[in-house]
């Protein structure tokens, strides 16, 4: 199917939900309804696989799929020879070892000769090797908190969020080994049709996400202050300056990162912005 592109999609969780959202905010509708394995676009020449996100890489670079999306964490366990178009900003955990509360942590020597749980051996391998730390490893597919405790091993390594399931099972996060969130994948041998549609994806992605880190900003400010505010919010181009129907006065309007405004309000303050309003961006296209 050349005029059309498969994606490959978490089938549930957070990452599932992240993704089809982004999707939904892309204008791209279609049916994803309790249980459905696939589904396809009605406005936009996509069609959806959901899969497990361990399966997302290989079904990418073995051509089943064209696109994944998927934790990096899954993509480097899995080592699959695929594109990374672009990371996504969402789903962000990290990687780490762990071992029980009770213990004293001395540093990465403390786990030299013993065993660590995970269901990522390769990732943590290759860590302990770039630290020259010799540990067993024993790979298990779930439940990995509980491996101390029944004896299995000294200590896990694990996708951490809040850490919360660690402090339940006893155990104390103390090495981050690797940070993860969601990228977009492609398969490497995509025609030129399918990477035409990819483009245009891609271009709505990018709109999504660089209207949420930006922020419409309108105040107003005396005439003498125009110079000062136009420095602290140069806009993407440079700011719009419109007179008020007070004399001596102008509103600005500007684009901002939403990071900056808050390191630069009281500057806007005290250059004698008043009215300060920002205004959530849907998408805006560079």
């Amino acid at each position: 199917m050349e005029n059309i592109i498969r994606i490959a999609v978490q089938k549930s969780g957070r990452l599932s939900d992240d993704s089809l959202s982004l999707i939904k905010e892309c204008g791209i509708k279609f049916y994803n309804g309790t249980g459905k394995l696939k589904s396809t676009s009605t406005n936009f020449p996509i069609e959806f696989l959901f899969l497990r996100d361990d399966d997302i890489p290989g079904y990418v670079a073995d051509g089943v799929a064209d696109l994944g999306i998927v934790g990096e964490n899954e993509l480097v366990e899995k080592d699959k020879d695929v594109n990374v178009l672009k990371k996504l900003g969402f789903s962000k955990c990290r990687l780490s070892l762990a071992i029980p509360k009770s213990e004293s942590y001395t540093g990465i020597d403390y786990f030299e000769g013993k065993n660590i749980a995970t269901s990522y051996p390769k990732i943590l391998g290759d860590y302990l090797q770039s630290k020259k730390i010799s540990a067993a490893i024993h790979e298990i597919s779930g439940s990995v908190e509980i491996a101390p405790s029944i004896g299995l091993a000294e200590g896990i390594c694990d996708i951490v969020s809040s850490g919360s399931t660690l402090m339940m099972n006893g155990l104390k996060e103390v090495e981050e080994i690797f940070k993860s969130e969601a990228v977009l994948i492609a398969n490497k041998d995509l025609s030129e049709e399918k990477v035409s549609i990819v483009d245009k994806l891609l271009f709505r992605m990018n709109a999504v996400q660089t209207g949420k880190s930006n922020k419409y900003i309108l105040l107003n400010a005396p005439n003498d202050s125009l110079d000062k505010i136009v420095s602290i919010i140069p806009g993407m181009r440079s700011p719009t300056i419109l007179p008020l129907a007070q004399k001596g006065w102008s509103s600005v309007h500007a684009v901002i990162s939403e990071d900056q405004f808050w390191e630069n309000i009281e500057g806007l303050r005290a250059a004698g912005a008043e009215g300060i309003l920002v205004v959530p961006i849907e998408k805006m296209v560079l």
